[in-house]
């Protein structure tokens, strides 16, 4: 990253950060050099000495913001999420044990951004979104490693970070491929990102395609319930009544049950098949006549009597469209 560009970020105060001034005397993404003692009169071998450790210091600084290693304090605001998502909703009673958290102790560990490709000035996260989350709810800044990323980078360590430290649910992880894939990310990037080989790539993907987006959202994370319950609901609702299985679960009071118990009332609900009406059946002869008629509300069938007309069927069966031109001409048609 450029030096011009890192003086933009908003570090620490001089309190919390060490730094040394670079040999041009311009602070380092705006931090404040050390005070150092001044050299003694005539010790010019040890002035050179300090010089050379000074410019040593300094460039090993400037080599770290570079690659994104120093952790500087961002103002919240200034942070916009990651272009992809990867969780479906921040849980609010998590956010509020977070927010205690780092109000007692303080944000232990730091969120990565990058600076933002579109808007100068601003970043993106790659990950640490609730704790972004939570410093915004405090009002106090952030602390974070600013880096270069590009986009495959920005995901996979997206991907990576929140696989080890924030416990993603299946769903919440299978939707992530997903988007991933929409954003025309290669198979390989997409396994990288969740950890994930070949085959269960391809079982997430699955999912998702089975499973509308609607229900899912209706669902909720479901932290409990793993990929061959998906798998399960999946193949149950091609025949259900999507629609209604999503009304009932985005009612006020499903919304009160966790989301796992709403997981199992979708299922429930897309195993219950409809019985269907039978329609009622009029049965009717002619006199004389070897057929029987069985009339519904949407049509008739005609049942002919092989045994003591044989052939009859068939006589009929050729004599079909003179009858039905004969029926268009009585009616005027």
């Amino acid at each position: 990253m450029a030096r011009k560009n890192l003086i933009e970020i908003s570090a620490p105060s001089p309190a919390r950060t060490e730094a040394v001034a670079p040999r041009d005397n311009r602070p380092i993404a705006g931090f404040v050099p050390q005070e150092r003692s001044a050299a003694p009169v005539g010790g010019i071998t040890k002035t050179l000495g300090n010089i050379t450790e000074k410019m040593e210091r300094a460039s090993e600084l400037e080599r770290q913001l570079a690659a994104g290693q120093t952790i500087v304090d961002l103002d919240p605001g200034l942070i916009d999420a990651s272009f992809v998502s990867d969780r479906l909703a921040i849980d609010a009673v998590e956010l509020a044990q977070l927010v205690e958290q780092i109000r007692e102790h303080g944000q232990q560990v730091p969120i990565l951004v990058r600076p933002h490709p579109e808007t100068r000035g601003r970043y993106q996260v790659a990950y640490g979104h609730r704790r972004l989350a939570a410093t915004r709810e405090i009002g106090i800044r952030v602390r974070a490693v600013v880096r270069d990323l590009t986009d495959g980078q920005l995901v996979v360590s997206q991907g990576q970070e929140n696989s080890a430290r924030t416990n993603l649910s299946y769903i919440e992880r299978a939707l992530f491929a997903s988007r991933l894939e929409e954003r025309s990310f290669g198979r390989d990037v997409i396994m990288a990102a969740l950890g994930v080989d070949k085959a269960a790539l391809s079982r997430m993907l699955i999912v998702i395609r089975q499973v509308p987006l609607d229900l899912i959202n209706a669902i909720g994370p479901a932290p409990d319930i793993g990929r061959r319950r998906w798998l399960e609901l999946g193949e149950r609702i091609e025949s259900a009544d999507i629609e209604k299985i999503v009304a009932e679960l985005s009612a006020d009071d499903a919304r009160k049950i966790p989301s796992d118990e709403r997981f199992h009332r979708a299922l429930v609900l897309a195993t219950k098949k409809t019985a269907a009406q039978r329609p009622a059946v009029v049965k009717s002869a002619v006199s004389g006549v070897p057929v029987m008629i069985k009339k519904t509300g949407s049509g008739a069938t005609f049942v002919f009597d092989g045994k003591s007309a044989p052939g009859f069927d068939q006589f009929v069966q050729d004599r079909l469209k003179g009858l039905f031109q004969e029926f268009n001409k009585d009616r005027g048609a």
